[in-house]
């Protein structure tokens, strides 16, 4: 069965609904701090659910069904990290950054080390957004490709011009109470989705427990010391890789990354911002479990097929789902990929502005030039993830793990520095720089290796990026 006149009705006036909403609660920018930062004054509830629905997106609504479809629940260990990853945030990083008044996450790099490291840092996660968002972007455009039948590239542009549209006219406030709408919307498409599953399978969710413990995928915890410490470090869902790996991800993407930081400078106060990360750790626990579970049933339904992954959620839902209940849970997962993809295109632009075009240049400008700039930039920053999405269309990988792996790979280095100069007060900008370079070569080395799993590669950068910081303290001290 495939979508009929009222699905394609549901989709095409939930993406054209979206957008006006972002547009009209955006309101009228008149200054760069309105664009980036939502003058200030947003509730810390709604960052919360903002910050759930920007990086969940469509890895969460296609990718993690698929994963647990493939394998079992071991993934649920890393949401356990991610929950504490976001506590240290609050406690750590989140205080250390309220005693400056700060721009992007990078402003605490400029005022502690100075503003080589803070350029330096923004081009980095520049790279790492551009790539680990281009994933998510192809992710999106899997289901729109099978239910137009149309390219990837075309899908792709489509959902991209979208989120496009109301990030450059209302700004981050915009972003933000359009996440709110969007993740009640994905959320419950999920779970609509997974009460039709229940209502197929015969005897409903007995069946699913019998068929999922018959298959093994209703192991949450994997100790994984069987096979000898290479095979330990080799596997990604282990419970110590698991939990050290979530968290030292959620510790570098909530605490140094533009992506999520941008939303927690929107709030009024510290207090504000600590419940709005701690909060969003809580919820992400609950949205792996469903769309894990989700992937389970999926098994019990399907069986074992001989497609993708990453294709069996968006299958079911052409192919299974009642004409309606498809357009609603496709609207769903829109709403999931235009978040994370609107979000992105604000920090990346707002960074690209703040860290790297304001700081270099020698002229005065206007708020009404500078507002001018930063939309252009946003227009670029869309077009390169377009450029982003399309060059992963061949790969065999789920795409989760793929998007992961990118913001692993740098995030190490990122996090390293970041406490480096929180905890060594001696630390200067040189041996910063070179701890930084040093952690992101040792990454290269690591992942060309392919000795460790990708859960570690952010703890093992973030130790790299520490241990040569020091170390250039030492001979640097020696040498004077």
């Amino acid at each position: 069965m495939s979508l009929e006149l009222i699905d394609y009705i549901i989709i095409g006036a939930y993406l054209i609904g979206i957008a006006l909403f972002g547009i009209i609660s955006g309101g009228k920018q008149k200054t760069t701090d309105d664009y980036f930062a939502g003058s200030k004054t947003i509730p810390w509830w709604a960052v919360c659910f903002s910050i759930v629905a920007a990086e969940t997106s469509t890895l969460t609504f296609i990718s993690v069904p698929g994963l647990a479809y493939l394998t079992n629940l071991n993934f649920l260990q890393i949401a356990f990290g991610f929950l504490l990853g976001r506590i240290v945030v609050a406690y750590v990083f989140l205080p250390a950054y309220d005693k400056g008044g700060l721009q992007t996450a990078y402003t605490y790099l400029e005022n502690r080390f100075g503003n080589k490291t803070r350029s330096f840092a923004s081009v980095v996660f520049l790279f790492t957004r551009t790539a680990a968002d281009g994933v998510r972007l192809f992710a999106t455009a899997i289901p729109l490709k099978l239910m137009l039948d149309i390219s990837y590239p075309t899908a792709i542009i489509i959902i991209a011009v979208i989120a496009l549209i109301y990030t450059y006219t209302g700004g981050l406030k915009g972003v933000i109470w359009v996440d709110v709408i969007q993740m009640f919307i994905y959320l419950g498409g999920a779970i609509l989705a997974g009460i039709f599953i229940l209502n197929l399978v015969p005897n409903g969710f007995q069946s699913v427990i019998e068929a999922a413990d018959k298959a093994n995928k209703l192991n949450v915890i994997n100790l994984g010391f069987g096979g000898g410490l290479k095979n330990f470090f080799s596997q990604p869902y282990t419970l110590l890789g698991g939990i050290l790996g979530g968290m030292f991800l959620s510790m570098a993407s909530h605490g140094t990354d533009q992506f999520i930081v941008q939303r927690l400078f929107a709030t009024r106060n510290l207090k504000d911002r600590q419940k709005a990360v701690i909060g969003s750790g809580i919820i992400i626990v609950f949205q792996f479990a469903v769309f894990l579970l989700l992937g389970v049933m999926l098994y019990t339904y399907y069986g074992t097929l001989n497609v993708k992954p990453d294709e069996i959620f968006p299958m079911f839902i052409i192919n299974v789902l009642p004409h309606g209940v498809s357009g609603i849970i496709i609207a769903g997962l829109f709403a999931a990929a235009m978040s994370t993809l609107a979000a992105s295109m604000s920090s990346l632009s707002s960074s690209t502005i703040l860290d790297l075009y304001l700081p270099f240049t020698k002229k005065e400008i206007s708020e009404t030039k500078k507002l001018k700039i930063s939309r252009l930039v946003t227009v670029v920053w869309a077009v390169l993830l377009i450029i982003s999405a399309i060059s992963f269309m061949e790969s065999s990988k789920a795409v989760v793990e793929i998007a992961l792996s990118i913001a692993s790979f740098t995030y190490g280095g990122l996090l390293g520095t970041f406490l480096l100069g929180i905890f060594v007060k001696k630390a200067k900008q040189p041996s910063a720089l070179f701890g930084f370079s040093l952690g992101i070569l040792t990454m290269i080395a690591v992942i060309s290796s392919q000795l460790v799993a990708w859960t570690w590669y952010t703890l093992i950068g973030v130790i790299a990026t520490i241990i040569f910081g020091k170390i250039f303290m030492v001979f640097r001290n020696t040498s004077t």
